[in-house]
């Protein structure tokens, strides 16, 4: 029987010819066009499915920073909020006027201190407490990470009426510190010179968990095979995290300098809630000085080239940065 049914299988192809050794449907072409079939449903699906991220982006990010590049290149202003069509182009006015601006000059100088100061800071301290946190402290280690990190996710709210009372002259904790020893504390932000230390000492406070978080994740990825090793030939203490530590630490080190440098480029809480950039514009910062010029003196083009300016002092500092620190990761 079997061989009847063989031999009617093979008469039964030859009649077919050598064409029809594979259905369409089975054949090579055929695969291929369910593959590709397959492949159309599933980038056809993907499409649908990111549909709504596409156009509330195009629509809330897209259009408006679009918006915000031609608007710095006119004369726009409040009579222009109704009708947005009938600003005056200008050209590179708003470019050139900025930096014959004494107030923006004062505020990105402002900026640049705070930068200069606190990125480093707060880096160098946030390395301190993860390796003191990832090494040093056995008992409580969950606590004091959770105590580091809670100023990330509290209200700025919150943080400025803490930090009002901490540095208040005349009831402030620092002063019942001052007066216990007979002294009177300084006015820390109705002061000039104190008062930009007094947020940059706040920012840093504020933003050391990020850095901590970021750093203890780094740390936990060096393989303990390289310090055993190191140990093995003799290594101290300072010499292993020299040594092999930090030039792991490298992408992270990388990744933690540029996030927290471009915040600090675009700091606005902190003076904005704590001294409203004084006194004297002590504290006026880039971020801040444009919002007054924006929804304060309604001078949206001048604003808008402003924001221009503060994007490309951050995209140039960011590259240099990763061009200074990602030959060093190889």
């Amino acid at each position: 029987m079997r061989t009847m049914t063989s031999k009617a299988a093979q008469s039964a192809k030859v009649q077919a010819g050598p064409g029809a050794s594979e259905s369409p449907a089975t054949g090579p072409a055929g695969r291929r066009g369910g593959k590709k079939s397959s492949m159309g449903v599933q980038n056809l699906a993907g499409w649908l499915f990111s549909t709504p991220f596409l156009v509330l982006f195009l629509v809330f990010m897209a259009l408006p920073i679009l918006a915000t590049l031609a608007m710095s290149f006119t004369d726009f202003g409040l009579r222009n909020v109704t009708h947005p069509l009938d600003a005056n182009f200008i050209g590179f006015e708003n470019y050139v006027n900025l930096f014959s601006d004494d107030k923006f000059l004062k505020s990105l100088f402002n900026t640049a201190y705070f930068v200069v100061i606190g990125v480093p800071l707060t880096i160098f301290l946030g390395l301190v407490v993860a390796v003191l946190l990832n090494n040093g402290i056995d008992r409580a280690r969950t606590f004091f990470r959770v105590g580091f990190y809670a100023p990330v996710v509290t209200s700025i709210v919150a943080v400025a009426v803490v930090w009002r009372f901490v540095l208040d002259p005349a009831d402030g904790l620092i002063a019942g510190l001052f007066s216990e020893v007979g002294l009177t504390s300084p006015d820390f932000l109705g002061s000039e010179t104190l008062a930009m230390p007094s947020m940059i000492a706040m920012a840093v406070w504020r933003n050391l968990g990020t850095v901590m978080v970021l750093f203890i994740a780094g740390l936990q990825a060096i393989p303990t095979e390289v310090r055993e090793a190191a140990r093995l030939d003799g290594a101290g203490a300072w010499q292993e995290f020299k040594g092999i530590t930090v030039p792991l630490l490298r992408p992270t080190l990388l990744y933690a300098t540029v996030i927290t440098t471009i915040g600090y480029l675009n700091v606005f809480e902190e003076p904005f809630v704590m001294t409203q950039g004084g006194p004297s514009d002590s504290t006026l910062t880039v971020s801040l000085n444009m919002y007054r010029e924006g929804f304060n003196f309604f001078h949206m083009g001048y604003a808008s080239a402003m924001a221009y300016v503060l994007f490309v002092v951050i995209m140039g500092i960011t590259v240099l940065q990763l061009r200074l620190l990602k030959d060093n990761t190889k």
